[in-house]
């Protein structure tokens, strides 16, 4: 074994995936290995560098401090590693393998991607679409867009939009909606993964937060928009969503408008990824095609 280099690559990557990820199946998973293998080499690693590398805690492993100063030139390393092997294989800029939410791809993505593959059909648009938070450092994934307040570790994140929101209903129950009090009287759909503050935008209409409102439980947040529209009842959503649906018809918005919050939509990358080609026009079309579409897609199709 050479002084320089005193463990394998493979170990490295080990305690890289771990410390990023707080746990050993992730990188059992990535480099397929059991989770004894990926133990043995944390374990094996912490010998030959002569230090403890996690703290073993009722918790599980955590980084010490020394890996934690550590780790982002570990991740960036890896990286470059993943994107220098992508150009070598003459694939780099051929596919955009992109990771989203349900309600992001259902709601808005799935709507307007074309008009993207049309102004580059050389780039083969893969969404992986998923509730999880997928490792941007994977070598299948380019980006993601997520919902949330931006602060991932490891991840550079750009603003795109969606930070505001307000409830929306089908027109037969905005009918008996005159003042927000009347809220109390309908069913008010509940998304259990949703991260919009119901008691925010009462608050900012006079009414007691504190006050339940009742209606149905969903855990799938795209059924839950699916609800609304099927007239189950009134929901939370974000307006940058709820756009197309409130443009025909199929939503209304029964208020007077949207509360801002400290969430929204991202574009995100793995830090020390290169922007490739196929990513920066993602992220250019982006910016073009999200403020266009504050309207929703039919008054865009009409002109």
């Amino acid at each position: 074994m050479s002084k320089g280099f005193p463990i394998p690559l493979n170990a490295v990557r080990a305690i890289e995936i771990v410390a990023r990820r707080g746990a050993l199946a992730p990188a059992a998973e990535e480099l397929g290995v059991t989770l004894g293998a990926v133990s043995q080499h944390l374990r094996r690693a912490e010998a030959r560098l002569g230090m403890e590398l996690f703290e073993r805690t009722g918790q599980g492993l955590v980084p010490t401090a020394a890996l934690r100063a550590a780790l982002p030139q570990l991740s960036a390393g890896f990286a470059a590693l993943q994107d220098g092997l992508a150009e070598l294989s003459g694939s780099d800029e051929a596919i955009l393998n992109l990771t989203v939410g349900s309600v992001f791809a259902s709601r808005w993505l799935i709507w307007r991607i074309n008009k993207f593959t049309t102004l580059y059909p050389e780039i083969e648009v893969r969404l992986t679409v998923t509730g999880a938070m997928l490792d941007l450092q994977r070598p299948d994934i380019d980006c993601g867009i997520r919902f949330g307040a931006g602060n991932w570790p490891g991840v550079i994140a750009t603003p795109i939009g969606g930070a505001e929101f307000q409830p929306v209903c089908a027109p037969p129950i905005a009918r008996a909606l005159k003042h927000p009090s009347d809220l109390y009287g309908v069913p008010v759909i509940r998304d259990e993964t949703t991260m919009l503050s119901w008691d925010l935008w009462l608050k900012s209409v006079g009414l007691d937060a504190e006050r339940r409102l009742h209606g149905p439980t969903y855990s799938d947040p795209s059924l839950a928009f699916d609800a609304a529209i099927s007239e189950q009842g009134v929901l939370m959503a974000v307006d940058m969503m709820s756009a197309d649906a409130v443009s025909d018809g199929r939503l209304v918005r029964p208020f007077t408008g949207p509360v801002s919050g400290p969430n929204q939509y991202w574009l995100a990358t793995a830090k020390g990824r290169r922007e490739t080609t196929k990513l920066r026009r993602f992220r250019e079309w982006l910016a073009a095609e999200i403020p266009a579409s504050a309207r929703g897609y039919v008054h865009q199709s009409r002109g």
